[in-house]
């Protein structure tokens, strides 16, 4: 799967290029809008592009469409019955009143205790966020530890989280590897294909021939996992 750019007028698109064993082109928008182009596995630019410009007029539809109940829908109330995804698997909110304050999983729910009002927006997500952020630093760490492992360099770099906005990870400096805390809704199986792939850059900066190879060393798979890492939560 290829992130790639179309352009046409005034206006540009970001989609995800998919590459199958298949005979048609298929184009989808869907709600969160991210644009999906499938097409067979020797399909050429020019057939792709020629593709984009017949769908244009309904592609910009199908975006003005979903663009006016993005807000709205992605907006979390914090409240019981809302889904939230924690290690690659979707959890329903069970939010309930409390001598103490905590969050925890429990009987497949994420269970929120609160010594506030239920409905108590502000103070739920805070309960949430703080739940959250205490486990991914836990699970990053631990994570972190396992990977490092399957290499045999002489310097640790240190791990940092932080928000990125493009970004699933980075290696910085040579010194330091950052992941962006999204990562904590995805399986722990994409987390290390992140990491792993953040350590291959102590050894290989650019995404070449050599990178590749010693990334596929290491998970072989690893072009799958990225691709469920992309279509997840992108």
């Amino acid at each position: 799967m290829e992130k790639q750019t179309f352009t046409y007028g005034n206006h540009s698109y970001e989609y995800f290029l998919v590459r199958q064993t298949r005979r048609s082109i298929s184009l989808t928008v869907d709600p969160s809008l991210k644009i999906v182009l499938k097409c067979p596995v020797d399909c050429d630019q020019e057939r792709i592009q020629k593709f984009l410009k017949k769908k244009w007029r309904w592609m910009e539809k199908q975006i003005n469409y979903f663009k006016k109940y993005k807000k709205m829908s992605g907006e979390k109330e914090y409240v019981s019955g809302e889904s939230f995804l924690y290690l690659g698997r979707q959890y329903k909110l069970s939010v309930k009143k409390a001598k103490e304050d905590s969050v925890a999983l429990k009987y497949g729910r994420l269970l929120l205790l609160t010594t506030k009002n239920i409905d108590n927006r502000r103070c739920n997500k805070k309960l949430l966020e703080d739940w959250y952020l205490k486990r991914t630093e836990e699970i990053f760490a631990k994570e972190y530890r396992k990977v490092l492992k399957n290499f045999d360099y002489d310097f640790e770099p240190k791990l940092s989280i932080r928000k990125m906005s493009r970004r699933w990870g980075s290696f910085l400096n040579g010194k330091k590897i950052i992941l962006n805390p999204k990562l904590i809704q995805a399986s722990k199986e994409c987390i290390d294909y992140v990491i792993t792939h953040e350590l291959c850059h102590m050894k290989y900066k650019n995404h070449d021939k050599r990178f590749h190879n010693l990334l596929k060393s290491k998970i072989d798979n690893w072009e799958e996992i990225k691709e469920k890492l992309e279509l997840r939560l992108s």
